[in-house]
């Protein structure tokens, strides 16, 4: 294997890393959702 050949295989390896902080982001933006809907379909309803 040449240094070029090993050298675009590190680089193709390094770009499928997913970041970090997208993925707390996502999970974030997924939680901040569920309390929204939480709050809108609750809002209407009486305590029983």
């Amino acid at each position: 294997m040449s240094l070029s050949a090993l050298t675009v295989a590190v680089a193709e390896a390094h770009t499928e890393k997913i970041n970090h902080w997208v993925i707390g982001g996502l999970s974030l933006g997924i939680l901040l959702a569920m309390i929204a809907a939480l709050i809108v379909f609750g809002a209407g309803r009486e305590h029983s």
